[in-house]
Formats: C-alpha cells, structure tokens, sequence
C-alpha cells in the first residue's frame, strides 16, 4: 500500500507528466520514468509498464484537444498504426532481455540525440512557415516512422513522441504542431498494445515486479496525468511554436541527465 506522502506525489507527478506531454506529445512518460527511476527508486522494468498506462490516459486526452483545434493528421495516423503496433511488441520483448540499469542509460543516451535535434530546429524553422515545402506522407516514409516510434516506445517504455515529432518533421516535412497531434493519436493505440504486453510480461521479469504494483501506481497516475494532458494539448494551440520547442528542450535536458546519473 502507499503511504500518503507516496499518494500526493504520484497525483502531482501525473499532473506535471500530464502537462508536459500534452504539450509536446510525448505521452507523458519522458517525466514519469525518471522520477519513479531516479527520485522514487523504482524498479526501471515497473516504471516504464506504469509509464506505458499512464501514456494512453495523456494521449488520449490530448488527442481530443488536437482534433478540435484540427492539426490531427489522419491519413498521417492510419499509415503509422500498422507497423507502430507491430514493432512496439518487437521493443517491449527486447526490453525485456535488458536490466534495468542497461535501460536507463539507454533511455538517457537516446534523449541526447533529441536534445541536439531540437536545439537545431530552433534555427531552422523554415519547415514551420506558410511557404514549407510540401508534405512527404508516402506509406513507406510514414510506416518507417510508425515502426521506429513502435520499437522505440516498446524498449524504453516512452510514448514515441521523441522518435516520431522529428521524423515526421525531418523525414515527412510535417509542421510542428500537426507531428505533435498526429503522434498523439497513434500513441493512443500502439500505448494501449504495448502497455498490455509488458504489463502481462512483467513478472517474468522477476518475482518481485507485479502487474499489481503497476496498475496501483498508474491508477494513482492517470487521473491528474489527463487533466493535465487538457491542459497541456491546449497550451500547444496558444503558445508560440518557439515556446513549445524551448520547453520540450528543456524537459529532455531534465531527463537525460538524471537517467544517465549526472545529477
């Protein structure tokens, strides 16, 4: 059972994870894993099968946001899901075949990429502007997003949002705003696949992990972890395009560097 300091952190920490990952669609997890990891000393297998619930809770509620402001790119989704769905189990097995020391580093050595990615874009917004270049959303272009978001979000227990926002920017061309919807909407479905696998795996890990503690966690979780997500899906369509990328940076930095122990 959890104590009642555990409780109100859990609500705070969903609220917070919730905001963020409206915001800059990413599920929510990038903030869930490294403070269950790193602040609340959880086991990283548990972290990242409790992140993985909590990820369809903040899609789904920031996707209801996305497609009433209209930057859902549907025809974007539908070509995504296929291979995202497939290859999220593919990164959960492989998950598994990892401790969860190997794991943080991983996670923490990925988001470096993301941190650089973005710093660059913040220089570069010419694909943001009326005159970008015409949109690339080719079934091979967008199922290779939706697998490598798939695999990703599988192994590291994250939403996808860090792989898909800059492929479907760098490789489909497609505007800040529209990736962040659009990756929300298939999180919604491959989180749902994925987080069920690793949850009904998650014993096998060791006999101490119990898909028990996980749903307890995420139902402490996903209440405020929504709220937010309105909140957060909202903040996107107001603020500046510039606004959401510094704070996505920032987070990223956040992350990184406790996963990997620097802080």
């Amino acid at each position: 059972m959890l104590d009642g300091f555990e409780l109100l952190a859990l609500l705070g920490l969903g609220l917070v994870s919730g905001v963020v990952g409206g915001m800059v669609g990413v599920g929510g997890s990038i903030v869930i894993i490294p403070v269950l990891t790193v602040v609340m000393r959880y086991d990283q297998h548990l972290s990242q099968a409790t992140a993985m619930i909590v990820n369809i809770s903040v899609a789904a509620t920031a996707l209801f946001r996305h497609h009433q402001a209209q930057a859902v790119r549907w025809d974007v989704v539908l070509r995504m899901v296929p291979l995202g769905i497939v290859f999220i189990l593919v990164g959960v097995e492989v998950s598994n075949l990892l401790e969860g020391e190997v794991l943080k580093r991983i996670y923490g050595a990925f988001l470096l990429y993301v941190i650089v990615f973005n710093a660059l874009k913040l220089f570069d917004d010419h694909r943001l502007s009326p005159d970008a270049p015409e949109p690339h959303v080719g079934w091979r272009r967008v199922g290779m997003v939706g697998g490598s978001m798939g695999f990703v979000a599988g192994l590291l227990g994250i939403g996808g949002g860090p792989v898909a926002n800059p492929l479907l920017q760098g490789v489909c061309r497609l505007p800040l705003r529209q990736t962040i919807a659009t990756s929300s909407a298939v999180m919604c479905l491959t989180a749902l696949v994925g987080s069920a696998h690793k949850n009904l795996t998650l014993a096998d890990l060791t006999p101490a992990l119990s898909i028990k503690e996980s749903l307890l966690v995420a139902a402490c979780l996903a209440p405020t972890a929504a709220i937010g997500a309105f909140v957060g899906a909202g903040l996107t369509h107001a603020l500046p395009v510039r606004w959401v990328r510094v704070a996505f940076i920032l987070l990223m930095v956040w992350a990184s560097a406790n996963m990997l122990g620097v802080v």
